[in-house]
């Protein structure tokens, strides 16, 4: 059984698209179980439909084929739906005999034991989600012939749970469909278009009975041929992060083994104003309604209006006519790295109450475009919003997604006690025109003038702060504004620069004047005891020294200006300096 986190099966899926199209397929026969009571979990044992395997050879070992039992928990908790206790599944493979040998894959699945037609696999836990079970090494048996079929049904069993059975057929020959890699350009600037002549193979032992064509594409991309063969949908649902647009294509016809065809028009692909990193996936199979149910998974598709996708023989070969021998080389994925920018412009809030209220901000930080940021193949958040808590507050709700970490920005153990600094994780992607709201609810503890806390979006490596596809460095910064002047003052810079962002952050912290002279009443500097009283949150970065321009470790104020003396403005300068100075020191 994989045991792993949900993110780290995300960056499996956007490192190899390949397996989620054959987890897609994969998924087709667990799809709904019968409702059970509340309290029995019910799993849905699948894995593909069909499988083809290669003929027995005339000498040497025969070629092995994978064939892929999942199990799926339909729990969407992902804290507290997974199952704690131990199944097993049981493997009949009376319906094989004379068809095919099966063994099992120890080291990426559970103990399993095959005596005679029956094997058992012994295993523990089920996570939330569709995962992995077990995976068999199929060969075909000696003397069998070619179109020799049979079946393996699986079946689980344990303790306070319930499992669907699952029946897989394997058959002996069959098409072997392999797409053909094009030789795309790979560095592109917006707008910039080439041509996509997908060529595919069957190097089976039969014809293949039509095709369908899968073309996926990320959200910087655009086909703009709408074929009437063909259905589209945006937005995958498995994969929504990533924007893609999906077209699933029936070509009809005999597609001969030992032939390889091309489009009869080739498709245009474009580089489109918001492309960065981006990803095609072109895929070939053999046409079929389970194939197209599980390529659908779920989502809305619209037919096109367009002329017909055709495919045309490139060459005729020797014709020699069911499943895939090989669906491990049916796919092919292009990158593409676009000649683009993306403008992340942090903004703040302002807010006022009196000592021992309780305020809701607003911050965070919104694309400005014109290019859409994924991290497709790593994974990794795009970006990081880095709070600093302002003097004489102290944060009592805070979002999941946030951390708390120590006031250089490092790592910290302790989640609920004042904590100075916050930072909250984005998400592997950020369209344009999006970004990330993060509402904090604060406590105000000492009523100070203008307690400014820095909120930076910035890169989620903290020694090395810079967004390196943002020419705009300067609105990357912004300020959430406690007790301003007149009840608040506007946060972030102001509108305007040489680059077309926003300015240069508020005047740097002090605290309020002597009560004779402040409005607030406030005497001498605040404690800082930030905090959350909220638990948990996503991890967020660790280690390494304060960017974005992080202001002084116990949080920052802003002196708004003010008839404040001149000479209590000049001490407060020079009062920051002196804490600027010490903080380098101590930096250094």
């Amino acid at each position: 059984m994989t045991r792993s986190s949900p993110r780290a099966a995300l960056r499996r899926a956007a490192g190899s698209l390949a397996a989620a199209g054959l987890l897609a397929a994969a998924s087709l026969a667990g799809a709904a179980a019968p409702a059970q009571a509340a309290d029995v979990p019910v799993f849905t044992l699948g894995g593909p439909a069909d499988t083809g395997l290669h003929p027995y050879p005339e000498s040497g070992r025969p070629k092995a084929t994978t064939v892929g039992i999942t199990l799926n928990n339909p729990s969407e908790d992902e804290e507290n739906g997974g199952f704690g206790g131990d199944f097993t599944l049981t493997f009949d493979l009376s319906g094989l005999a004379g068809v095919a040998d099966v063994t099992f894959d120890g080291e990426s699945g559970p103990e399993c034991k095959v005596t005679g037609t029956k094997a058992v696999c012994e295993d523990w836990g089920v996570r939330p989600g569709l995962q992995g079970a077990a995976d068999l090494i199929v060969t075909a048996a000696d003397g069998s012939e070619d179109g020799d079929t049979g079946t393996i049904t699986v079946t689980g069993e344990a303790q306070g749970a319930t499992f669907t059975p699952f029946t897989t057929r394997l058959t002996v020959g069959g098409p072997d469909l392999v797409m053909k890699q094009l030789p795309f350009r790979s560095e592109l600037t917006p707008g910039e278009k080439q041509q996509a002549p997908i060529t595919f193979a069957n190097r089976g032992t039969r014809d293949a009975d039509g095709v369908l064509l899968t073309l996926r594409y990320s959200r910087g991309l655009h086909i703009p041929q709408r074929y009437s063969n063909c259905e589209y949908t945006k937005d995958d649902p498995a994969q929504p992060d990533f924007g893609w647009t999906t077209a699933l294509c029936s070509v009809p016809g005999a597609f001969e083994a030992g032939a390889t065809y091309t489009l009869a028009t080739p498709l245009t692909l474009e580089a489109t104003e918001r492309a960065f990193y981006d990803t095609f996936l072109y895929r070939v199979e053999e046409n079929s309604a389970a194939q197209r149910t599980a390529q659908r998974a779920g989502a809305r598709f619209e037919r096109g209006d367009g002329a017909v996708l055709k495919a045309v023989p490139v060459k005729t070969g020797a014709a020699a006519r069911s499943a895939d021998l090989d669906p491990y080389d049916n796919q092919q994925e292009a990158d593409f790295r676009t000649e683009n920018t993306a403008d992340f412009v942090a903004y703040g809030d302002k807010v006022a109450g009196p000592e021992g209220s309780t305020v809701k901000a607003d911050i965070g930080f919104r694309n400005e475009g014109p290019a859409w940021i994924g991290s497709i193949r790593s994974g990794e958040d795009v970006a990081i919003v880095d709070f600093t808590v302002p003097q004489g507050t102290t944060v009592t709700a805070r979002p999941d997604r946030c951390r708390a970490v120590t006031a250089d920005g490092t790592y910290r153990e302790d989640q609920k006690s004042p904590a100075p600094r916050y930072v909250c994780n984005t998400s592997m992607t950020v369209r344009d025109g999006a970004g990330l709201d993060l509402p904090f609810e604060l406590r105000i503890d000492k009523a100070m003038v203008g307690a400014g806390g820095e909120v930076t979006v910035r890169n989620t490596r903290l020694r090395d702060p810079k967004l390196p596809f943002d020419p705009k460095p300067a609105n990357n910064t912004a300020y959430l504004i406690v007790n301003g002047e007149g009840e608040g003052a506007d946060s972030g810079g102001t509108t305007g620069g040489t680059d077309g962002g926003s300015g240069e952050p508020s005047t740097p912290p002090t605290s309020a004047p002597d009560p004779s002279e402040s409005p607030s009443g406030t005497t001498g500097p605040s404690e800082s005891a930030s905090s959350a009283t909220s638990g948990g949150g996503s991890a967020g970065t660790t280690g390494g020294s304060a960017g974005g321009g992080g202001l002084a470790s116990t949080g920052s104020a802003v002196l708004i200006a003010s008839g404040t003396a001149a000479a209590a403005l000049a001490a407060g300068l020079l009062l920051f300096m002196a804490a600027r100075r010490r903080a380098a020191a101590r930096h250094a």
